[in-house]
């Protein structure tokens, strides 16, 4: 009994059952000149986490909405072309956008690239266009080529095997007998990306240089599959229930016999022979040290059609992560380079591309190149190494060899260039809501029709 009220708990104190004084509140709310509410501030962990998300989707919102500031600035410097007058009489004017699959990847990426920078402008014009495009290396320098070579022929200059005509030729035709003719200015080309550019300069030497009928060893089709070896010839086992021939009697009519071996060869329909032979990419018809020894035709103009050249950025890999999140965020770069080319070609003003002379005296150099040689020579050393390696029986590769400019074609090319008073024109013109500001979608309507009024306003 003793033990028991030893071990009993001592008597409670009054004094430390009364509540504690409550906690002063934090004194940065004092300081920031708000109501001292007893908040908290998040833990270490939770202020790291909203630190790094909300860096990087303040990253992410700001480039997107300059993007499209810079976007709308393009686009208006071109929308007075829209409403321009056409002459019903006459085609209007059409640009050819060139463009292939990016090395080691697919032909999405580019199309995805023309598509985020280079359409809307063009649309905003109200500009038609034509796309060649290549799913392989040598599709777009074939491509090319093959128009020329079409063209020279349409001009006057003979084949010894006429082209077949295609639905292109037919409506050309129809529109010459309707009296509406082509386009009388220069049209021009927009190249996208460092690999499509080699091959439009490797197709525009190849077209003009090089002979319209192809060369004895170069075979425009595909050779036809080997044909499946015929099994050989036996005799037909004799089974009970298939009836043998015999000899006619009296008594019994003769008795027909089916054989049921396969049939000869020469009884087989000649499928292989039937069947049309696929066409595929066309050989080059001559080499690049042939230039020279070529002789330029005279259905050739002295200046050809002006070109433009779009940065295609593209980076694959998993150590170049690091840049590619960089790129990703800088995205309105790309749009205002692409803005601009785009622009320039829109505009229509050109000028002849740089020799190297001129070069040489530009830069102090006298191994300067031409000046076609040296557009975005940057996105090279960025292609994937497995479009960069070379096999021994690999024959021309556009995209590996060097760019080889003959002096004939190279001084004839043009180059799209904006001019300081345009680029000028395009800087110093107003923005409207999208890039007042990028929450537009997410404004109430009376601030919407606000917002429009007030623009009205002010023009």
């Amino acid at each position: 009994m003793a033990e028991s009220d030893a071990k009993a708990s001592p008597a409670p104190n009054p004094a430390q059952n009364a509540a504690k004084p409550p906690k002063p509140p934090n004194p940065v709310w004092r300081m920031m000149g708000l109501p001292n509410f007893r908040w908290r501030l998040p833990s270490r962990n939770w202020m790291i986490f909203l630190s790094i998300t909300g860096s990087w989707t303040a990253a992410v919102v700001y480039d997107r909405r300059e993007k499209k500031r810079i976007q709308q600035k393009w686009t208006k410097a071109v929308e007075h072309i829209a409403k321009e007058p056409v002459y019903e009489r006459q085609m209007p004017r059409k640009l050819t956008v060139y463009l292939s699959a990016p090395p080691a990847d697919g032909l999405v990426a580019a199309r995805d690239h023309f598509n985020e920078y280079v359409k809307p402008i063009l649309v905003a014009a109200a500009l038609d266009w034509d796309a060649v495009e290549g799913r392989r290396e040598g599709d777009v320098r074939a491509g090319l080529a093959e128009r020329i070579r079409r063209l020279r022929w349409k001009r006057g200059e003979s084949l010894k095997e006429e082209p077949e005509i295609d639905t292109k030729d037919i409506i050309e035709d129809l529109r010459q007998r309707a009296g509406v003719p082509e386009w009388d200015g220069p049209a021009g080309d927009i190249v996208i990306g460092r690999h499509t550019w080699k091959e439009y300069v490797r197709g525009m030497h190849e077209g003009w240089l090089g002979p319209l009928d192809p060369p004895p060893s170069v075979d425009l089709y595909e050779p036809a599959p080997p044909a499946p070896e015929a099994p050989p010839a036996s005799a037909p086992a004799t089974t009970p229930e298939q009836p043998t021939e015999s000899a006619p009697t009296d008594d019994a009519a003769p008795t027909t016999v089916h054989d049921s071996s396969p049939p000869s060869e020469a009884e087989k329909p000649k499928e292989e022979e039937t069947k049309p032979k696929k066409k595929r990419q066309i050989p080059p018809f001559n080499t690049t040290a042939e230039y020279s020894q070529a002789q330029l035709p005279s259905t050739c103009p002295q200046a050809l059609g002006p070109s433009t050249t779009v940065a295609l950025p593209h980076l694959l890999g998993f150590f170049n992560f690091p840049i590619r999140m960089y790129r990703f965020l800088n995205r309105r770069k790309v749009a205002d380079e692409a803005g601009r080319q785009t622009v320039a070609a829109v505009l229509g003003a050109y000028r002849p591309y740089h020799t190297s002379s001129e070069l040489a005296s530009l830069d102090n150099d006298e191994g300067s190149q031409w000046e076609q040689q040296r557009l975005l020579t940057h996105e090279e050393p960025e292609w994937h190494k497995t479009a960069k390696e070379r096999k021994d029986d690999d024959g021309e590769r556009v995209w590996l060899d060097d760019m080889v400019i003959d002096p004939r074609i190279g001084e004839r090319m043009r180059k799209f260039e904006l001019t300081p008073e345009e680029e000028e024109r395009a800087n110093s013109m107003p923005i409207g809501k999208e890039g007042a500001s990028w929450f537009t979608g997410l404004w109430p309507k009376k601030e919407k029709q606000l917002w429009e009024g007030l623009e009205e306003d002010s023009e």
